[in-house]
């Protein structure tokens, strides 16, 4: 068995090298890389003027503080902290020193139904995001009453698959599990693949952290998807390494 890891950065490469600690053998191969996002300039005045502060993601929590480092600025402690996962929180409450609040289930519907986020009419909410992505969170809590407001302070980039050996090359290392982490990097990943290699893909065991995710999947035709529930890496491990398999699976 090999593992093709398709989340970016030191994320996936840390992902890689836990999996051959384990006698997994891996390779990675970033879909879209991460850059300073057009929001960066007007972070620190937009954290100042917010009640409520959402993280999305790792990446927003790094690229903000990495803002906030730049302008010689603080995380503001009289916001309340909101993450979306569970790593993402723990990130955020060693930068700001202050309770994060998270759900459960890393999803934005999760999220949502926080007790903390229904009520907050008139209340300014920050949203740190990349470039794109869902509405959902923006559109339901401006629908609360809430004044929202995005700030990307990162921007995901695609990268194109430019080898054509690269497909080949996945077959012969014997690739039969896929680790995907977002919808944009599958659907990156169904726009490059040519059509020789399309069954192959689909055959592929595929680990997802969603089931939004999941059913954006099986749309595309994936035949084996396992649900994690989670982007975090030492879950992510668990399953690959066949710790955690029950109730996961579904086969089409």
């Amino acid at each position: 068995m090999s593992v093709l890891v398709t989340r970016p950065g030191k994320d996936g490469e840390a992902l890689c090298t836990m999996l051959q600690k384990h006698n997994i053998a891996s390779l990675h191969h970033p879909l879209i890389q991460l850059e300073q996002g057009s929001g960066y300039t007007e972070l620190p005045q937009d954290m100042e003027t917010s009640d409520i502060i959402i993280a999305v993601s790792q990446h927003a929590v790094h690229w903000a503080n990495h803002a906030l480092q730049y302008y010689h600025a603080d995380f503001p402690q009289q916001a309340t902290y909101f993450a979306i996962g569970e790593k993402t929180a723990h990130s955020l409450t060693k930068l700001t020193q202050k309770e994060v609040i998270f759900p459960l289930i890393s999803d934005s519907e999760h999220l949502l139904d926080l007790p903390a986020l229904k009520s907050v009419k008139n209340k300014r909410i920050l949203i740190l995001r990349g470039n794109g992505g869902r509405e959902l969170i923006y559109q339901t809590l401006s629908q609360r009453g809430a004044r929202v407001h995005y700030n990307e302070i990162y921007q995901r980039n695609p990268i194109s698959i430019t080898d054509p050996t690269l497909w080949a090359h996945w077959q012969d290392a014997k690739v039969t599990q896929l680790v995907v982490t977002s919808g944009e990097q599958l659907e990156y990943l169904i726009q490059q693949i040519p059509k020789q290699y399309l069954r192959w893909l689909k055959q592929l065991t595929l680990y997802i952290p969603s089931q939004r995710i999941g059913q954006q999947a099986e749309k595309f035709g994936f035949l084996h998807i396992i649900n994690t529930g989670s982007a975090a890496n030492p879950i992510l491990l668990d399953y690959l390494s066949g710790k955690l398999i029950t109730g996961q699976e579904h086969d089409r």
